[in-house]
């Protein structure tokens, strides 16, 4: 669903606006099937970078309750159809009892997307990087082979709070800074799976990013990883 008016295809030229309106469509699909936004289990925000992620970030919190948020993977793109400069997919449940969050216990609660939902028996989980929880919080690697160790450490807290394991993961999503560091990445992920890798679709959403630290030796992120898992027994 685009912040864009279907009529003519345009759009303010407000962020904010553009936000509200990329919602709204969302929330009157989802209606018109029955439901409401808190049945949401997984949404992609695409954003141009004429669309702050603060100004998202905040109007997007609105139309959710704070910690049973939809997982989330937002992607930076360099620019959408019809002039558009924000779009929503998502993917939502329709019987409630079969949706819950789940949350590692070192990770605080979130009001634009909780780490994991079920959907039924199907785990979505956002988006994760190398970032370190708790009071010195961060990215601190310099490479992504070094920063996916810490991803994926950060998935497995995911799928053990869900009384689950890489095994049962079924597709992932991988967001690189760069493409040209696929084999760094490859030797790395596939080390965390038993036989078979899960399906995989590899992304390089924008231009690379300059890689020097902040002031407070963070890093960028320069690798991310969305996953699926199904928890009715191992992938076949």
């Amino acid at each position: 669903m685009p912040g864009t008016f279907p009529a003519g295809g345009k759009g303010s030229d407000d962020p904010a606006t553009q936000v509200e309106f990329a919602l709204d469509r969302m929330k009157a699909v989802v209606e018109a099937a029955g439901l409401t936004l808190g049945h949401m289990v997984f949404v992609n925000p695409y954003l141009t970078e004429q669309i702050p992620m603060r100004v998202m970030n905040e109007h997007y919190a609105h139309r959710f309750e704070f910690g049973n948020t939809p997982a989330r993977a937002t992607i930076e793109v360099s620019s959408l159809p019809n002039g558009a400069q924000i779009e929503y997919t998502g993917v939502a449940v329709r019987d409630l009892k079969q949706r819950r969050a789940v949350r590692p216990k070192n990770m605080p609660p979130s009001p634009t997307a909780s780490p994991c939902v079920f959907a039924g028996d199907t785990l979505y989980c956002s988006a994760k990087s190398g970032f370190i929880p708790g009071p010195n919080e961060g990215v601190y690697s310099s490479t992504t082979a070094l920063q996916l160790r810490q991803t994926m450490r950060n998935q497995m807290d995911n799928l053990e709070e869900a009384d689950m394991n890489f095994d049962q993961v079924a597709s992932t999503v991988v967001y690189l800074d760069n493409l040209a560091d696929m084999p760094a990445f490859d030797e790395v992920y596939g080390k965390y799976f038993k036989g078979k890798l899960p399906a995989q679709t590899t992304v390089q959403q924008i231009a690379p990013t300059d890689r020097s630290p902040d002031k407070d030796e963070h890093y960028p992120d320069l690798e991310q990883v969305s996953l699926i898992a199904v928890r009715n027994g191992p992938r076949h």
